[in-house]
């Protein structure tokens, strides 16, 4: 498997409600996408959520890298292009998968970023992360970059009770393709 996220940083005063549009009109053309887990389409709105700025952000879950290579280079990630410019795609590997077709009820993805420190031995790695990661929710995607040597843990929630005393970002569910 494979993930990317291109986080799209839109002005203060940007209308939100233009993105809301956007993924309700064209949302669903992503559900079945070929080689597509899931998508989360994501906003983030400022002053909402204790989110500094408003956002467009979706996460891309993929099977293998075919159907990402088919959205980049085959003329769909040229919306992106065309409405918002060059955008990076940053790519990073599920190392902890718990999702379900439960994903689908959600209604906030919870984020929670940390730094791979150097080891002497990366060996029991996944066990360790795991121990070590809030338990927040039984639906949760860690995705690490070893290029970077950062994670990024995506919870799936529908209130805030648990994350409310957390450090992380919390993202608004447009729309799930599976």
């Amino acid at each position: 498997m494979i993930a990317s996220q291109y986080k799209i940083i839109l002005p203060a005063n940007y209308d939100m409600d233009i993105i809301r549009k956007r993924v309700k009109e064209n949302g669903h053309k992503t559900d079945g996408f070929y080689g597509l887990k899931f998508k989360l389409y994501l906003i983030t709105e400022k002053g909402i959520n204790n989110n500094m700025q408003n956002s467009y952000s979706p996460l891309y879950v993929w099977n293998d890298s075919e159907g990402l290579n088919k959205f980049l280079f085959e003329g769909f990630y040229d919306n992106i292009i065309t409405s918002f410019g060059w955008q990076k795609v940053n790519i990073g590997i599920p190392l902890i998968d718990t999702t379900s077709q439960k994903i689908k009820d959600a209604k906030f993805v919870f984020e929670v970023c940390g730094e791979i420190e150097p080891k002497e031995s990366l060996n029991n790695f996944k066990s360790r992360i795991k121990e070590s990661i809030p338990e927040i929710s039984d639906e949760f995607v860690l995705i690490f970059n070893p290029d970077k040597w950062k994670y990024s843990v995506f919870y799936f929630i529908d209130g805030f009770e648990k994350v409310k005393n957390k450090k992380g970002v919390i993202y608004t569910i447009l729309h799930v393709s599976l």
